[in-house]
């Protein structure tokens, strides 16, 4: 498999839509109100920017 073909298979961008999606869950938990929200949501935003850079960095090889 060449490079082009690589960088537009389909699997990399079906896990960047996970990844963007997983980090807009942790952004508006910031705002949701229980005791741990804060922690909770910066680690799901922690989780979707390493997923979206695993995927970034899958495009670029």
């Amino acid at each position: 498999m060449n490079s082009t073909e690589n960088a537009n298979a389909e699997g990399h961008y079906k896990l960047m839509v996970v990844a963007i999606v997983i980090g807009i869950v942790g952004v508006y938990l910031r705002f949701a109100d229980f005791h741990y929200s804060s922690i909770i949501s910066n680690i799901i935003l922690i989780i979707g920017v390493l997923l979206a850079l695993k995927s970034v960095f899958a495009i670029l090889k």
